[in-house]
């Protein structure tokens, strides 16, 4: 299929909370793209690339390899003019033009700076917001990660009053859903029906429009349900109300992110148990990276949010590369990267 150099191209924008499953729901889409030619710009929050690569291990056809970029800089909503319209332009350049450009923000993007970019002339002429797809954990909600319930907080602090009122998880969480098209609602199978319709409603009562929700588990959501929206984003900014509107701009002081070396690992349990108990000692929101298996021709791909930890092998290491493991750590302001890496040295 040949696209037209005067058609617009359309631009998906997967937002969503830390470990919601963005990454995992993109590559189902690659799996099943059914030949449409598609590109993507994936923004780290981190050290090392781990979404990247995880994306360019799918050897799909429809996504080569110089279809996709990586932005490690800083947050892509921060970063609009010096990482994100290069990026652009350099797809827009390919001898094969993408006929779609997916997006994956960083965790903590505010989605509304990107869509605003959008409206700018040199990318209004040459792109459009197809749709903003925000990607929830069903879980996590669940859970009461994301209690915006003013008792709730309230109840919270009562427990400990080192809880800071003003969450900023909460915002940044509020701020996604309020920029959406769609919202995938993830990890349904770890949850039961009651719970599943007090998010459904939590969600329906924080979005002042009508946004479709679809609840799934393992990010499989047909690539015709993400794709083909139309909403034209940046025409629809005034009804997609954000926490940060009266800003000028806006930073992530309120999160620390660093990575760490890693050694061979010959015992995956005890290992993977040593990470949840390192979650749960010093609060870390995401943990992810790769780890080099003693033993094993394959790396081993690990990725938790905050004390749930999933793993799998993921590609062979590359012949002759240096085969080393590395985690990245997010946290909020004053995770202690000393303290974090001597409880990971630990012998056990």
């Amino acid at each position: 299929m040949t696209t037209s150099p005067l058609a617009k191209v359309p631009v998906t924008i997967i937002t969503g909370f830390l470990g919601a499953g963005k990454t995992t729901l993109i590559r189902h889409v690659l799996e099943n793209a059914k030949g449409r030619r598609l590109a993507l710009i994936v923004n780290e929050f981190g050290d090392i690339g781990v979404d990247g690569e995880i994306l360019r291990s799918c050897g799909i056809e429809s996504c080569p390899d110089e279809n996709i970029v990586e932005l490690a800089n800083g947050c892509i909503c921060c970063t609009v003019a010096d990482d994100f319209i290069p990026a652009i332009e350099k797809l827009l350049a390919l001898p094969n033009r993408p006929e779609h450009i997916i997006v994956e923000t960083s965790g903590l993007a505010l989605p509304k700076p990107l869509v605003k970019a959008f409206d700018w002339p040199p990318i209004r002429a040459k792109l459009t917001v197809d749709g903003v797809v925000t990607v929830v954990d069903g879980a996590a909600v669940a859970s009461g990660r994301f209690a915006d319930d003013p008792e709730a907080l309230l109840a919270q602090r009562a427990d400990d009053t080192a809880i800071d009122h003003d969450n900023p998880l909460e915002e940044v969480y509020e701020d996604q859903l309020l920029c959406a098209d769609l919202v995938i609602l993830n990890k349904m199978d770890l949850i039961d029906k009651a719970s599943a319709q007090v998010i459904i409603d939590q969600i329906n009562a924080t979005v002042p429009r009508a946004v479709r929700i679809v609840e799934t588990h393992e990010g499989k959501v047909a690539a015709e349900i993400l794709l083909g929206l139309s909403a034209a984003a940046e025409d629809d900014l005034a009804h997609r109300p954000s926490h940060h509107d009266a800003e000028e701009g806006h930073d992530h002081d309120d999160f620390d992110s660093f990575a760490l070396p890693v050694p061979t690992i010959s015992d995956i349990p005890a290992f993977l148990s040593r990470l949840e108990a390192i979650a749960a000692d010093h609060d870390v929101l995401r943990t992810k990276g790769f780890l080099d298996i003693a033993d094993k021709p394959m790396r081993l791909l690990v990725q938790g949010v905050g004390t749930r930890f999933r793993h799998h092998f993921d590609t062979v290491w590359p012949q002759g590369a240096v085969r080393s493991g590395n985690l990245v750590f997010i946290g909020e302001k004053g995770l202690d990267r000393a303290a974090l890496a001597a409880d990971l040295a630990r012998p056990h």
